[in-house]
């Protein structure tokens, strides 16, 4: 069993005016009395992009395999993993429940690789 460093990385991302407008992603980890601050922006973008990429951006900053607990305030991000989402997507050729192409799904799956390189766990 490997015993590897832990890591808190807490994210949050958020778009006033979906699609139309700025919006912002921030990432902070924790490690032991370390801490690291990521921050970004983007034109034409939703919250919901926004709270991918704070996620995204937090895991490409870790450098080695790592323990990392992810906290987020979105239920979209959140529950994608803890209620079997992107499993069901997979199944279903990343269609919804009403058979409509997932949204963000390169951004998903781009989360879910970052996801394979640690053993991650999730809090709401």
């Amino acid at each position: 069993m490997e015993n590897l460093v832990h890591v808190d990385l807490y994210t949050d991302g958020a778009c006033s005016q979906n699609g139309t407008w700025f919006g912002g992603y921030g990432a902070i980890l924790i490690c032991g009395g370390h801490e690291k601050e990521i921050s970004g922006y983007r034109e034409n973008t939703t919250n919901n992009q926004m709270e991918l990429l704070a996620v995204i951006e937090g895991l490409k900053a870790l450098k080695t395999k790592v323990d990392v607990t992810v906290y987020t305030d979105s239920a979209y991000v959140h529950n994608a993993f803890a209620n079997g989402w992107i499993e069901m997507w997979d199944r279903s050729g990343w269609k919804t429940s009403q058979n409509k192409p997932v949204a963000n799904q390169e951004l998903w799956q781009e989360l879910i690789d970052l996801c394979s390189k640690h053993n991650v766990s999730w809090k709401k």
